[in-house]
């Protein structure tokens, strides 16, 4: 250590003393140093605090301000694609329930209009048609509720209107070519192809045959089973009939639905991924044949024609999680049409209750076992899978079955 080093390190570690009289201690000031405040007001500190306090408040108003505007501005998001322009993303204002998809548009704002039910108009300009609706445009969207689409889409996407826990009806302009509705529900023009059955379309069927009946928080409430018209409820609310024109159900098309029994018609072909994918109450699903069907209100299995339990005949494809999640199931057959089943196709359809397997206990089979093995084409774990001492066990697989009479 230098000599200059060692001379400033004496000099701070000598200590400071300060000669302040005893009566002075609390009012002394150091010379170049405030007078200190102690037992004393700050000059016009009730004034400051309260600039303060409105500088505070000011900044966060401007930020919320201004983040809302953002979100707001945002509404809807397009984009250019190959056949024009493509809706690609919608972020509700949190107050629209009804949705025109059909010419580019934006939301404007009323600002002396403090009612957010009412202070915005959406404005469309008719010079640009959206001719398509992009995947998740309209992702866990909980407020539109009728979705209408325009003359000029020529292509929706599969999961356009992933999870609309709110979307009841999907209507579509007669004029478009490519699309059309079934009382709510969207199907390529020829209804060769169903695509959406809305998540909420229940709520609906309950508002047309007359059961909307509502808690205080809005939640629609069902008849009791033991109600004398239970049965009578199920049959117009939480059964749905496939028309017999319809080849493929869609991807992700009754993902989420509140629904005990589907009729399936016995010319589909193929059921995509996600086709029936987590529905609860999902019971039975029947099978008819010999009958023209295009009405999808379930009236009697007399107007079906012949009906038998579980997947149609003439069925060739069964999309990976097709079935997944369906605890309610307790029988699957598969008839010998079958050539491919997607993994995880019928996963979770299997629990234990009080050490008893419950659901689908075993997947009963048309074709012989060593047929099945060359001939269909299996993802991993299409089977599900329960807990058995250490390990996780598939369900067993039943050959040379016969479907059991209805």
């Amino acid at each position: 250590m230098s000599k200059k080093e060692k001379k400033l390190a004496n000099q701070y570690e000598e200590p400071i003393q300060l000669d302040i009289p005893e009566d002075e201690i609390w009012t002394y000031r150091v010379e170049g140093l405030a007078a200190p405040h102690i037992n004393k007001p700050y000059k016009h500190y009730g004034l400051k605090k309260f600039i303060f306090a409105i500088v505070i408040i000011v900044a966060v108003s401007l930020s919320m301000y201004f983040s809302v505007r953002t979100v707001q501005k945002d509404t809807f998001e397009y984009e250019s694609v190959s056949s024009g322009i493509q809706l690609s993303k919608f972020s509700n204002t949190g107050f629209i329930t009804v949705l025109d998809i059909d010419f580019v548009s934006s939301v404007e704002y009323d600002e002396s209009n403090p009612d957010v039910n009412t202070n915005f108009t959406i404005i469309k300009d008719e010079t640009k048609k959206v001719t398509s609706v992009g995947p998740y445009a309209l992702n866990c969207d909980e407020k539109v509720k009728v979705i209408n689409i325009g003359a000029d889409v020529e292509y929706v996407d599969s999961k356009a209107f992933y999870s609309c826990w709110a979307l009841q009806r999907i209507e579509v302009d007669e004029n478009n070519p490519n699309y059309c509705d079934v009382d709510g529900v969207l199907f390529n023009k020829d209804k060769t192809t169903i695509i959406c059955r809305p998540c909420d379309y229940d709520a609906y069927l309950a508002e047309k045959y007359g059961y909307a009946k509502y808690d205080e928080n809005g939640a629609l409430v069902e008849p009791a089973p033991e109600d004398e018209n239970y049965a009578k409820y199920v049959n117009d609310v939480l059964t749905y009939v496939v028309p017999s024109s319809v080849k493929t159900v869609g991807e992700l098309c009754f993902n989420y639905a509140n629904l005990k029994n589907v009729y399936l018609p016995e010319g589909l072909k193929t059921i995509e991924t996600l086709g029936f994918f987590e529905i609860p109450r999902l019971e039975n699903v029947y099978s008819y044949k010999g009958a023209e069907v295009s009405d999808t209100h379930f009236t009697s299995e007399a107007a079906l024609g012949e009906v038998y339990i579980s997947l149609p005949e003439g069925l060739e494809y069964i999309g990976s999680d097709a079935f997944s999640y369906n605890q309610a199931m307790n029988y699957v057959y598969i008839p010998e049409s079958v050539t491919f089943i997607g993994h995880h196709a019928f996963w979770d359809t299997v629990y234990k209750e009080s050490g008893e397997l419950k659901g689908v206990t075993v997947i009963n089979v048309a074709r012989l076992e060593d047929d099945f093995k060359d001939s269909v084409e299996v993802g991993t774990s299409w089977r599900p899978q329960y807990d058995h001492m250490l390990f996780k066990k598939s369900i067993d697989v039943a050959y040379s079955q016969q479907r059991i009479a209805k």
